[in-house]
C-alpha cells in the first residue's frame, strides 16, 4: 500500500520506514507538498490536521505523526510545541539546550514522550486510525549520544542509564513512544485500509 508521511522531519522518516516495512512510505516533501499549518491544541488535532493536509494535496492515503516531550516540572511543556520550544526555525540543539535552561537545578525531572499516529484514507475521511504510545523517562543533565534526534540526547527512558540517542535503533524503535504507536498501528492498519 502506497502511503504519504506527511512530515519532512529525516529522523521521523526514518523510523517510520524502519517499522512500516510492508508499505510504500512516500514523503510529503518528496511529493512537493509543504507542511500543514499546527493550529491545533492537542497532538490529535495536530495529527489530524497534517493527515488531512497530505491526504488532500496527494490524493493518497496520508500517515502522520505528533509527537513532543511532555515535563511535569514545566506544567507539560515543550509538549505539543516541542519542535519549536526554543522559537521559530530551532534546531534540535537550540530546544534541547533551552529545556535544560528552563528546568535549570529542578531535582523534579520527570519526562514523558508521547507519540499520535494518524492514518487517513482520503482528505475527508471522517473515521480516521488513530493510535498511541507514550515512554517515561527523565531528563538527563547534559546532552549525551547521537544516535536519535530531537529530545533524544536528553531523555533516559526508565530501566536505563542512558540516553535514547545512546540505545541502539533497534531497541529504540521497540520502546519508545513511536514505536509502541507503529505496533498499535500495524495490528490495526490492513483492516483499517480495507473498511473504504
Amino acid at each position: 500500500m502506497k502511503l504519504v508521511a506527511a512530515t519532512g522531519n529525516q529522523g521521523k522518516l526514518r523510523e517510520l520506514r524502519s517499522i512500516l516495512t510492508g508499505h510504500e512510505l512516500l514523503s510529503q516533501s518528496e511529493l512537493g507538498i509543504g507542511g500543514a499549518e499546527e493550529t491545533g491544541s492537542t497532538f490529535v488535532e495536530n495529527a489530524i490536521l497534517k493527515a488531512r493536509h497530505a491526504a488532500h494535496a496527494s490524493s493518497l492515503p496520508a500517515l502522520a505523526d505528533d509527537s513532543g516531550l511532555e515535563v511535569p516540572a514545566l506544567a507539560g511543556a515543550p509538549g505539543i510545541y516541542s519542535a519549536r520550544f526554543a522559537g521559530p526555525g530551532a534546531t534540535d540543539a537550540d530546544n534541547c539546550n533551552c529545556l535544560l535552561d528552563k528546568l535549570g537545578d529542578n531535582t523534579d525531572r520527570r519526562a514523558r514522550f508521547r507519540c499520535v499516529l494518524v492514518v487517513m484514507r482520503h482528505a475527508l475521511d471522517p473515521a480516521p486510525l488513530i493510535c498511541q504510545g507514550s515512554w517515561q523517562g527523565e531528563i538527563a543533565a547534559a546532552i549525551a549520544g547521537s544516535n536519535g534526534f530531537g529530545y533524544d540526547p536528553l531523555f533516559i527512558p526508565d530501566g536505563f542509564d542512558c540516553t535514547a540517542a545512546e540505545l541502539d535503533a533497534a531497541v529504540k524503535n521497540e520502546l519508545s513512544h513511536r514505536g509502541q504507536a507503529l505496533q498499535e498501528l500495524l495490528a490495526r492498519l490492513p483492516a483499517f485500509l480495507a473498511d473504504k
